[in-house]
């Protein structure tokens, strides 16, 4: 199992500002809301950003983090050993369920508007696109952890 925050630990304590980076321009609502933004752990595919809305996504309790996807950004099939809910707070997300993300499986993902909201339960095997800039908050019982069906989709940068 691979732990999300092993490697890019993000904390909500004052030592946020070292853990992450500084954010280009994340979308107007997120900045409204004062949030601090870093790239996503390195257990995401490059390209995504990330805020801790509460709580500590890497300890074994209640969290919420927001995650900034831009247009096209792919999330392989994958699943959680915990129950994971997701809220659409800006753009479309797409969610797929099952081991396999190509063209004819993502004409069949579920297209999720702002305020549409979805749960993947743990072990449930699922993929995500984003269409547009989006922005999807996610919540769940840390520690939260990331396991993908096909070991080769596991990104190989390294923080």
């Amino acid at each position: 199992m691979l732990s999300l925050f092993r490697t890019a630990r993000v904390v909500t304590a004052p030592s946020l500002a070292l853990v992450l980076l500084a954010v280009a321009s994340p979308a107007s609502h997120a900045q409204a809301r004062g949030l601090t933004w870093g790239p996503a752990p390195s257990i995401f595919p490059s390209g995504a950003r990330m805020a801790v809305l509460s709580g500590d996504p890497a300890r074994a309790a209640p969290y919420a983090v927001q995650l900034s996807m831009p247009n096209g950004y792919r999330v392989p099939p994958h699943w959680h050993p915990t129950d994971e809910h997701m809220v659409v707070r800006q753009g479309t997300f797409l969610l797929g369920m099952g081991d396999d993300m190509n063209p004819t499986t993502i004409k069949t993902m579920r297209a999720l508007k702002v305020g549409e909201s979805a749960d993947a339960k743990a072990t449930m095997h699922h993929y995500a696109m984003a269409r547009g800039h989006t922005l999807v908050d996610v919540s769940g019982q840390g520690p939260f952890a990331m396991n993908y069906v096909n070991p080769a989709d596991k990104p190989l940068r390294r923080k």
